[in-house]
């Protein structure tokens, strides 16, 4: 096999492939067994058909095109790793010439993912928040801590924000009740704005025995239409808090003073805002290469995304959606495609070690134990993508280790300082 590349873009090519019928021979044997599976003749049972009783019954031609049609993937992919051409979507096949028993010429044409140039990292600096835990991060947290130690009381009044109702739930729509729409004695914090729509401004002001009906988008429901829930208010509680003081640090922590309560906090969020230090400046150097190298993406394979995105919604017609939609497939081409580029320039290798970590992390996020995880992603085809991810985080911390990281107030940040210990260890 033969074959070239020609560059019409940057972000497409063209192959051409010269095939010897010796080459197309295997494909062709195949095409006779496959047709003599296929087709009645009378004094020969199927798949025993001889390949000049079908050439005779059926034509050669029809042979040559089953043939080819197995045969073009085969030597497209051979020719596209032949010339490391990084294809993107469907292909766009022509044949050229067809020589019974002597050659096959086509060509192919196809999206590519373009050459990214990246910049010496080592020029660049990027600029982050300074860490800094004020007052109100402090007590944010004692006053967190606080909360899970309160204590509920009943009250006569009428609901505050922050205060706990004991409530029964009625769904409906065009006034018959949703299946599964009734839940009683539920208790609720208002204001946490954690069940439905609309239900925390119904409640505020409401006292024990009260009822009320509120309209809200129910799950399931399209778009703009509501439905009616009706809130029966049982009971209101109010949450007391403990005594900020040392027998507070006492019961609730492993301190014996809020002095040293309130000292731990500020540690420990001081080592978290550290942490988001390193996390700011790998979102802001993507953010500058994104702004700062020219990426170009195929214009094919983006409107062939858009459409296969709005026909799944129906959204055909939308100009709007459409536009939108097109403005995130772009992004997320361009970012693929630039930490695709620094993952080849930094020669990343994912170990086994780290896919196992990242599973385990982001099995833990979905409530879901590793091996099932696991699993989960391998019927659904996503273990390369899990692997492409990695590698984009790994060549990302590569890269970013020798850009220069400065706080707001001009003081350099060592990002190796702020990484785990177990992780650096693994490298």
């Amino acid at each position: 096999m033969k074959s070239t590349v020609e560059n019409l873009s940057p972000t497409r090519v063209r192959l051409t492939i010269d095939v010897t019928f010796d080459e197309l021979s295997g494909h062709i044997s195949e095409a006779y067994k496959k047709i003599a599976t296929q087709v009645n003749i009378p004094g020969f049972r199927k798949g025993k058909v001889p390949a000049s009783m079908i050439d005779q019954r059926v034509g050669r031609a029809s042979v040559l095109d089953e043939a080819i049609n197995t045969a073009l993937p085969d030597f497209y992919g051979q020719a596209a790793r032949e010339h490391d051409v990084l294809v993107l979507g469907r292909p766009e096949v022509d044949i050229k010439e067809l020589v019974d028993k002597e050659k096959l010429s086509f060509t192919v044409e196809v999206n590519v993912r373009p050459e990214v140039t990246l910049p010496d990292f080592s020029k660049i600096t990027i600029s982050v928040d300074d860490v800094a835990v004020t007052e109100e991060d402090i007590a944010e947290q004692v006053d967190g801590l606080r909360a899970r130690f309160g204590t509920l009381l009943t009250v006569e009044r009428p609901i505050a924000d922050g205060d706990f109702a004991t409530i029964d739930l009625i769904a409906r729509i065009d006034g018959e009740e949703v299946d599964g729409g009734t839940a009683s004695d539920i208790s609720y914090e208002v204001g946490s704005n954690r069940m439905i729509d609309g239900l925390d401004a119904a409640l505020v002001g409401l006292s024990a025995g009260d009822v009320k009906v509120f309209d809200t988008q129910l799950v399931g429901m399209e778009d703009g239409k509501t439905g009616a829930v009706q809130v029966t208010v049982q009971v209101v509680k109010e949450r007391e808090l403990p005594p900020l003081d040392d027998a507070f640090a006492k019961l609730a922590s492993e301190f014996d003073t809020l002095e040293e309560l309130r000292a731990d906090f500020t540690e420990r969020l001081t080592r978290v805002k550290s942490m988001e230090q390193g996390a700011q400046a790998r979102d802001l150097l993507v953010e500058k290469l994104l702004a700062d190298i020219e990426i170009p993406v195929p214009e094919e394979f983006i409107l062939a995304e858009v459409n296969d995105h709005l026909g799944g919604e129906g959204r055909m017609e939308d100009a709007e959606h459409r536009a939108e939609v097109d403005g995130q497939v772009r992004s997320s081409l361009k970012s693929d495609f630039l930490l695709d580029a620094v993952v080849k320039a930094e020669s990343v290798e994912v170990t086994e070690i780290e896919l196992t970590e990242y599973l385990i992390r982001t099995s833990s996020r979905y409530g879901m134990a590793p091996e099932q995880f696991a699993q989960e992603l391998s019927k659904a085809g996503q273990i390369s993508q899990l692997v492409a991810e990695v590698a984009r985080a790994k060549g990302l911390a590569s890269v970013l280790s020798r850009v220069t990281v400065k706080d707001a107030s001009g003081n350099a940040v060592d990002l190796e300082a702020l990484r785990p210990a177990a992780e650096a260890s693994a490298e």
